[in-house]
């Protein structure tokens, strides 16, 4: 093997070839004088002057004086400027020196500010949603309150509506989003019921849409998908073109809504763009993008702005149907396993039964067990995941995939924030006789599922949030209690990795199944065991697992 170059070639070479090249470049040289001599060299040629024959010479000489000054002059005069300038610059220089030390300690001043606000939104991110979402209600003219057609009611914020009547000269319009997920009965009568109050526009946003950089092309012959249609964008648009006619100037449009409702997606489908970030998991917009966390401004046209908004915050104290499907965070407040059978509580059983294809259930870990075997989530051993069941179930109900719908009620009562001289104002300057028959058309255009195909959902009514500060405060120590008691989890569990190999062989005889039936709040074993049990519950599956391992080794 060649070994590799570590240093650069030697220059060294032998006097012969050195001397060579010596007498090469002698030659080279002699032969370049000698065809120098050849040609000759050209001097210049004195100017020869004004002859003495020629006539006027005298003038002549003349002229050439005064354009000689001339020129001296203008030399001058070029001079005294460029001076003159360079005086300007340093001055300039000089002012903008000291203008660069007051932006730098300006910059300071803004930058330990900023610090102090990034430490505020560290500790408790909340209030700065608080805040942006104040920021959106009062900038905004007309407020889009966007609602999930399955739970149109649950989506409902009472504390916003009531901070946006007091806002003043502010109109309030509900968007039914998601409208393809349930039947065309149940959205002409949750329409019906809900245009009684305020204005409600029927709408379907277009998920698959093209980025700015990139160009999609669409074949003539094929036809698009669901996704890629969106439904009432043309009502939508007549109507805030209406009433911005009718102020009379620019307007500013907010949207605001619970998370996973499709706020980004109605912006992106009026834009037909990806402006805004959308996502399947939950509450992307809002909790893991910085960006959004503060509101968005997206130019509609010349006379059209609308403002993206960060989500409503659940109140703690909504029930656990409430928390689960409206807050993003729920799942740190709300173990997996009693969100969904919150869930599957208010379902249609037997609805749920032919929707997932599983056999009759008597209760929720049933249905989990028999879902996790459908769906082929296992765990160590071939027992079935229960509590992996019960994420994915989580998972698909608040997506946007799953179809069902809720019941409206049967007689309208007026909210009481809202008032009869309320409603009225809300109505004025809108175009109502258009915007029916822009639903009545949109209605028509959407491929909705079968009564009989969907599950029907019972509905808690309207979901509290937090819109004050003060209330945001109050919850921060809830929270600590609950990092202490996990904590405290935590130092029992290692207590427990020291009981003998008696105790895994008992433990280890119990499948994930029966441990899960403890953790469940179950009408046959509700309030049996504490929380500190369910920890130890959950220890021994893993020391299950280890005892397996070490079995397997024979010294």
């Amino acid at each position: 093997m060649k070994r590799p170059k570590l240093k650069k070639a030697s220059k060294r070479m032998t006097c012969h070839k050195r001397y060579k090249i010596q007498k090469k470049v002698r030659e080279h040289h002699r032969k370049l004088r000698k065809e120098a001599k050849k040609r000759g060299r050209k001097k210049p040629r004195k100017d020869p002057g004004v002859p003495n024959s020629a006539p006027f010479k005298e003038a002549l000489l003349r002229e050439a004086e005064l354009r000689k000054q001339q020129l001296e002059e203008l030399k001058q005069e070029q001079k005294l400027e460029r001076q003159k300038e360079q005086g300007k610059k340093r001055k300039l220089e000089t002012d903008i020196g000291v203008e660069l030390s007051n932006m730098k300690s300006v910059k300071e001043e803004f930058g330990q500010c900023k610090a102090k606000k990034a430490k505020a939104s560290r500790q408790n991110p909340k209030r700065l949603y608080c805040q942006e979402l104040k920021k959106v209600i009062e900038a905004s003219d007309v407020v889009l309150e966007v609602l999930d057609a399955r739970d149109p009611l649950g989506c409902r914020c009472p504390q916003v509506e009531e901070a946006i009547v007091k806002g003043g000269q502010k109109k309030l319009v509900l968007v039914l989003n998601k409208s393809d997920l349930v039947p065309k009965e149940n959205l002409e009568n949750w329409l019906s019921y809900l245009k009684k109050e305020l204005p409600t526009v029927v709408f379907k946003a277009s998920t698959n849409l093209k980025d700015k950089r990139k160009r999609i092309e669409v074949k003539k012959k094929a036809a698009p998908f669901k996704s890629e249609v969106c439904v009432g964008k043309e009502g939508l648009w007549k109507l805030l073109g209406s009433f911005q006619e009718t102020y009379g100037k620019a307007i500013h449009v907010g949207v605001i809504g619970f998370p996973n409702v499709g706020k980004s997606s109605i912006i992106n489908s009026l834009k037909q763009e990806r402006i805004c970030n959308v996502g399947v998991s939950m509450g992307l917009t809002s909790y893991h993008l910085s960006r959004s966390r503060c509101m968005q401004v997206v130019p509609l046209d010349k006379q059209i702005t609308i403002i993206d908004s960060p989500s409503f915050i659940v109140s703690p104290l909504n029930s656990a149907i409430a928390l689960a499907l409206r807050s993003p965070a729920s799942i740190e407040v709300v173990k997996p396993m009693e969100a969904a059978s919150a869930i599957l509580s208010h379902a249609d059983a037997r609805q749920v039964v032919l929707k997932f294809t599983v056999p009759d259930f008597k209760n929720s870990l049933e249905f989990f067990t028999s879902f996790a075997q459908r769906r082929g989530l296992h765990q160590k051993g071939g027992n079935p995941n229960v509590e992996g069941a019960a994420k994915l179930l989580w998972s698909e109900w608040t997506g946007a995939s799953l179809g069902y719908y809720c019941h409206p009620p049967t007689s309208w009562t007026p909210p009481p924030h809202f008032n009869e001289s309320i409603v009225t104002d809300m109505k004025q300057g809108f175009n109502l006789e258009e915007l029916e028959k822009n639903n009545a058309h949109s209605i028509q255009a959407i491929r909705g599922p079968r009564l009989a195909s969907s599950i029907l959902f019972q509905s808690t009514g309207l979901t509290n949030g937090v819109i004050e500060e003060k209330d945001i405060s109050e919850e921060l120590p809830k929270q600590k209690e609950q990092k202490q008691e996990g904590e405290d989890c935590e130092d029992v569990n290692t207590d427990q990795e020291s009981v003998d190999e008696e105790g895994d062989e008992k433990s280890s005889d119990m499948s994930p199944a029966e441990e899960a039936c403890k953790a469940l709040p179950e009408e046959s074993q509700a309030g049996e065991q504490s929380a500190p049990s369910l920890v130890l519950d959950k220890m021994t599956e893993e020391e299950d697992d280890a005892y397996d391992f070490s079995t397997d080794y024979v010294p």
